[in-house]
């Protein structure tokens, strides 16, 4: 029977379980010796809780009985005894304990399947039982004049497992930290000061006590080496030929790539950043480049053919200075504005597909109403830009190319879980010079009609959208990334054209995407308008200020990364590096935007496969066409070509060994099979395109 009851109680023996704790209510006596002293002794009690939200006691046993109390949910009732389904009990403690008496209740399911009742068991008053057997009378406790007798609370029975209490008259150690931020450090914990993942004051994680209890440093250093071999169409027309090989229009065509680069990212941050915006930031980023490229022919590296046919160069390069002010938090929020001056990154929409670049600039940005929106407003100077890294180049002044930005981002807008973006953005160019970069090769203006300077003032109108389909088509779990963008402006006078030029174009592109447990299958589409006649007073084509736009495969496909010669003996590209649109320019980074291109087409399909959490492979495959080719034809003296630039198929390979981003491996492969137009203009014993990549990135 002890062992029943130090059991918990099943609700299906309940009424056993009352009647054993009834038996148990009434001690025996103990045989005791006379000689020995008073002992306290207790008897366990069956109780019950009720679990119904509203318990109605009866006056009997039955189901018409007159109602005598109304019980909350948690109330504690003490078993007197049980007849079937029902159960006696008395109210402990209250207003109805001291009325008296007992009442009926009958157990039952409720609709949740728990019961209106469940059983427990708690000790029961101590009783004094004397040497002869007979127990004392209880001992009534002290009171003061016109006091109450505090209630006794009975807590429930200790686990073996848990840790005892400590008792309240006792002294208790006490360890001085010198802030909250270094409690552990206090208790005897120390972490290496080059483990990123637990506190350190390097990471931005603990205050430098000597700068002041709230600035922070925060240190980023990454390793990014890249290895590439790839091949494109040389033309001889700025190359010169080794003897007794180059005896076609093109050279030979292979080019080998080394790269390293050492990033340095260090913030001085004022400010409780757990809980709001920081106060102040300071913050630098310079960059460290060392590449070398190998071609087989010379002429193409620099334009001195004497340089040979190798060239390694080292460059510093600053892309990153800026202050940070937080002015004022415009709610309880935190919603803040802040201002930012200086060498700052900025993206102009969620895929790079406008501008994207770390320029110089005043930029005015915050957030409203618990971060539902958020807004730039801001004028950036663009900075020269180092040749062979691409890196900010400090040493020489800015350009004269201008560029104003107001956008706003609602968040769940038009539906839950879909972000849209709404852009206005002006590029104002007054580049007027001549300028040659540091291979010696002209940049500005490029190598189109009367090469003569040109200015040009456009306006980018521009909505996107970023987010999952769910709220709309609750079963698909469809993803959507979209923009949208009209070119509106003029060309003061275009050298191609030789007169002034509006600009009217127009660029979309989408892509949709689907999960699949470990597998996300992608399509995207794109249109970037062309221009039909190069000669009119229209410029139709669509360019960017400066892209960079991760879509169709980004940096594994061949014709987004790699740069494709067309004229000049390549010094007009038909697309940049690291670019998608055709606009026939010098230099993405150097070079001026042009609105007379022949246009984009682009559909693709594609799909990111998680193997295992740290292998993963992105495979990719993209049909280019050009929506109007007469410009290429005027550009190469000829009739207008085919529109089929070919298909761009690439595969990629990430693995991550940690599972974490501080140690990455990327590897591609990326094949451009030519259609019939860069087949027009290359010929067809080029063969396949192709581009080879593997990249190392190193993160503390």
């Amino acid at each position: 029977m002890t062992r029943r009851l130090r059991a918990r109680l099943h609700p299906l023996n309940l009424s056993g379980a009352c009647a054993a704790a009834l038996a148990l209510s009434v001690a025996m006596p103990a045989r005791a010796d006379s000689e020995a002293p008073p002992v306290a002794a207790r008897a366990d009690v069956a109780l019950v809780q009720v679990m119904a939200p509203r318990l109605v006691l009866v006056a009997a046993a039955r189901a018409n009985a007159e109602p005598r109390f109304d019980v909350a949910r948690g109330r504690l009732l003490e078993v007197v005894a049980s007849q079937g389904e029902w159960i006696e009990v008395r109210v402990r403690g209250g207003a109805m304990a001291a009325e008296g008496g007992t009442a009926w209740l009958r157990r039952e399911r409720l609709p949740d399947g728990q019961w209106n009742v469940e059983p427990m068991r708690a000790p029961g008053a101590p009783r004094v039982v004397g040497a002869d057997g007979v127990p004392a009378p209880a001992i009534e406790p002290l009171v003061r004049p016109g006091g109450d007798v505090a209630p006794l609370v009975t807590l429930p029975p200790p686990q073996p497992g848990q840790v005892e209490a400590p008792l309240p008259n006792l002294p208790r150690e006490s360890v001085s930290v010198p802030d909250r931020w270094r409690i552990m450090q206090g208790l005897g914990y120390r972490f290496p000061w080059y483990d990123p993942y637990h506190q350190n004051v390097l990471k931005g994680d603990l205050p430098i006590l000597e700068w002041g209890s709230d600035w922070f440093l925060a240190l980023n250093l990454v390793s990014d080496t890249l290895g590439e071999a790839r091949r494109f169409p040389v033309p001889v027309a700025q190359v010169i030929g080794t003897p007794g090989q180059g005896n076609d229009i093109y050279g030979r065509n292979r080019f080998e790539i080394g790269a390293q680069t050492f990033i340095l990212s260090a913030s001085a941050i004022k400010g409780n950043t757990t809980f709001k915006p920081p106060d102040y930031e300071y913050r630098i980023v310079p960059v460290i480049n060392i590449n070398r490229v190998v071609a087989q022919e010379s002429g193409l590296l620099r334009i001195d053919p004497e340089a040979g046919r190798t060239r390694t160069d080292t460059f510093f390069g600053l892309q990153e200075l800026f202050y940070d002010k937080h002015p004022r938090n415009v709610s309880d929020r935190y919603d803040f504005d802040s201002l930012r001056i200086g060498i700052q990154p900025f993206t102009s929409d969620f895929r790079g597909f406008l501008f994207i670049d770390q320029p110089f600039g005043v930029r005015l940005f915050g957030n409203r109403d618990n971060n539902f929106w958020q807004y730039n407003l801001a004028w950036f100077r663009r900075m020269e830009k180092d040749t062979n890294s691409g890196l900010n180049d400090i040493t020489e002044p800015l350009r004269h190319d201008d560029v104003f930005v107001a956008n706003v981002y609602r968040q769940d807008w038009p539906r839950l879980g879909f972000t849209s973006q709404a852009t206005v953005l002006h590029n104002r160019n007054r580049e007027d010079r001549f300028r040659y970069d540091t291979n010696g090769f002209l940049v500005r203006p490029a190598f189109l009609g009367d090469l003569r300077p040109h200015r040009y003032n456009v306006t980018y109108l521009g909505v996107s959208g970023d987010g999952h389909l769910t709220s709309w088509f609750p079963k698909s779990r469809l993803n959507l990334t979209t923009t949208t963008y009209a070119a509106l402006g003029d060309y003061e006078r275009h050298p191609l054209a030789q007169r002034s030029q509006s600009i009217r174009a127009f660029f979309h592109a989408s892509e949709l995407s689907r999960d699949f447990s470990w597998v996300r299958v992608r399509g995207s589409v794109l249109y970037a308008s062309g221009d039909k006649d190069p000669y009119d007073g229209k410029a139709t084509g669509f360019d960017a200020i400066f892209e960079n736009p991760q879509f169709a495969g980004a940096d594994t496909s061949y014709f987004i990364r790699q740069t494709i010669p067309l004229i000049g003996g390549g010094g007009v590209a038909l697309s940049g590096r690291n670019g998608l649109l055709p606009s026939l320019r010098s230099s993405k980074e150097q070079g001026q935007s042009n609105f007379v291109n022949p246009g984009l087409a682009l559909a693709g399909v594609g799909a990111d496969i998680d193997l295992t959490p740290e292998l993963r492979i992105t495979t990719n495959v993209n049909h280019l066409r050009f929506l109007e080719t007469e410009v290429l034809g005027v550009l190469r003296n000829e009739a207008p070509p085919p529109k089929s630039i070919g298909w761009d198929a690439s595969v990629g390979v990430q693995w991550r060994p940690l599972f974490i981003q501080n140690i990455v491996v990327n590897g591609s492969l990326a094949v451009l099979k030519p259609g019939d137009g860069l087949q027009r203009f290359y010929g067809t014993e080029q063969g396949t395109l192709y581009s080879g990549i593997v990249n190392v990135l190193l993160t503390f």
